[in-house]
């Protein structure tokens, strides 16, 4: 006798406690694996596809692709068969004799949230659990090859309008699909068209089954209800038009275009949040100064020259800016630290996770390059690049977009000159670096065109005072117009 389990939405780590769904990957009626991914959901923080601990088939979705649901909301329901329907990779077998039951033969819903058999499954249910405890990202199992159930292999009663998403109803009883009794997505979704509540509808199908007609039913009750309780022209009295003005006719304004609204939710809400966060809490300052990166940039050339083509990827001037802002860490350490509230203190950091600015289509991301003080260049320059292919993709999982202790952003893509960033709460200090161009500059006593940056450091002000701040930025300029000075933390 198949049970139906109910998979909700897990936690996802981070402390995240909502998704947005953006991807449904399988439909109603679909036969799915063990730790099959069924959906793709987006959190504040990445896109993570999601996979079911259940092999079985399908019998119901919640929720609309943009419907965003809360950790622990129902995701799917899954019938689960007995040892004999079951394939050995847990696929409910199509072909065979589960699909004949009837109505009266009622397995249990059972819950789970994420992992495992729910407390209330028992018997063959409990086998087909993968006990995988999902956080952040998938469970890493293969994916199998899912099958669709065949309309015709199922037992539908014929009295039932019932489309073909609905033909898994025979393989589980109807009594069981969800909170509300009905099966097909189709009548949910035509029932919140119209804003009628299913919960207050009688079904006519087998168990109390909610069908299509019985949902069409409703509409048209809703529908002559409206139209007997809307008066027609005739029914107005004569006195009324008599009012009208007479006098030149009066031209109405033209309707006012429609007023667009965007959520702020997803990335866009993480960001807002933490923005409006750091703009209340953060007293923040800002210094810059204007460098001759001349010599960086003679320096980057070389490098990428040398060895010919064996020498390896191409080192990068973030790469470069990444390692000088790890080396002015290590002099001014104040800078890499945060403000415990609470405690009222200043916790000061020994590892140094450089984050990076990265704008993305789905908006402003950091990535974090995990222990940057133990990196040079190369290596630093190599997950700069991993990590900005996994934020175009949106393929950055939670744990590579937190944790940064310190900020370095390169709005100079953007093509402009300077910049007051703020800080990125709860980090204490950010680095921005403009774009490098030909300007006019006095060299070695000289007029010379060089090639000139601005960079600023936008830092809170509780953790330091100007001379540090001023310190730090010192040092990075130095080091950007002479790369030399590099050479003795090296």
């Amino acid at each position: 006798m198949p049970q139906v389990f109910e998979f909700k939405l897990p936690d996802l780590g981070e402390g995240l406690t909502e998704a947005e769904i953006v991807r449904w990957l399988v439909e109603v009626g679909d036969v799915v694996a063990i730790d099959q991914p069924v959906v793709e959901v987006e959190t504040a923080k990445a896109m993570v596809e999601v996979p079911c601990p259940y092999g079985g088939v399908v019998t119901a979705r919640f929720g609309e692709e943009g419907t965003e649901l809360p950790v622990g909301a129902p995701l799917l329901t899954v019938a689960v068969g007995s040892e004999g329907a079951l394939g050995p990779v847990g696929l409910v077998d199509a072909g065979s004799g589960s699909g004949s039951g009837s109505g009266a033969e009622a397995g249990s819903v059972v819950s789970a949230v994420g992992s495992g058999a729910g407390s209330g499954g028992s018997g063959s249910g409990e086998a087909e659990a993968s006990g995988n405890v999902l956080v952040g990202y998938g469970t890493g199992a293969p994916v199998a090859r899912r099958r669709r159930v065949r309309p015709e292999a199922m037992a539908v009663p014929a009295a039932a309008h019932v489309t073909a998403s609905a033909a898994v109803s025979a393989a589980v009883p109807d009594a069981v699909q969800g909170p509300v009794a009905v099966v097909s997505p189709l009548v949910r979704k035509l029932a919140r068209q119209h804003d009628l509540d299913l919960r207050q509808l009688a079904g006519s199908g087998p168990d109390g089954l909610i069908l299509r007609a019985d949902v069409e039913s409703a509409i048209r009750a809703l529908t002559e209800g409206a139209a007997a309780a809307t008066p027609t022209s005739a029914s107005v009295p004569e006195s009324v038009s008599a009012v009208q003005p007479s006098g030149p006719s009066v031209v109405q304004p033209a309707a006012s275009s429609a007023v667009e609204r965007i959520p702020l939710r997803g990335v866009r809400g993480a960001v807002a949040d933490k923005l409006a966060r750091s703009r209340r809490e953060i007293p923040d300052a800002t210094c810059w100064v204007d460098a001759d990166a001349t010599e960086l940039m003679a320096a980057r050339s070389a490098m990428n020259s040398a060895g010919g083509p064996a020498a390896g990827p191409k080192v990068s001037v973030l790469a470069l800016l990444a390692r000088i802002c790890t080396a002015a860490l290590g002099r001014f350490p104040e800078l890499n630290s945060t403000v415990d509230l609470e405690a009222r203190e200043i916790v000061r950091l020994p590892e140094v996770h450089l984050g990076f600015a990265a704008q993305t289509e789905r908006g402003l991301v950091v990535p974090v390059v995990r222990d940057a003080q133990a990196r040079n260049a190369e290596s630093i320059g190599a997950e700069i690049a991993r990590l900005t292919e996994a934020a175009r993709t949106g393929r950055l999982t939670p744990a590579e977009l937190t944790g940064g202790t310190f900020t370095l952003n390169n709005y100079g893509v953007f093509g402009v000159d300077g910049s007051t960033p703020i800080i990125n709460h709860p980090e204490a200090a950010m680095l921005g670096v403009g774009r490098i161009v030909p300007k006019p500059w006095v060299h070695e006593g000289e007029l010379a065109v060089r090639q000139v940056v601005q960079l600023s450091l936008t830092f809170d002000h509780r953790v330091c005072d100007g001379g540090t701040a001023g310190g730090f930025l010192r040092y990075v300029a130095d080091c950007v117009e002479q790369p030399a000075v590099l050479l003795r933390t090296l």
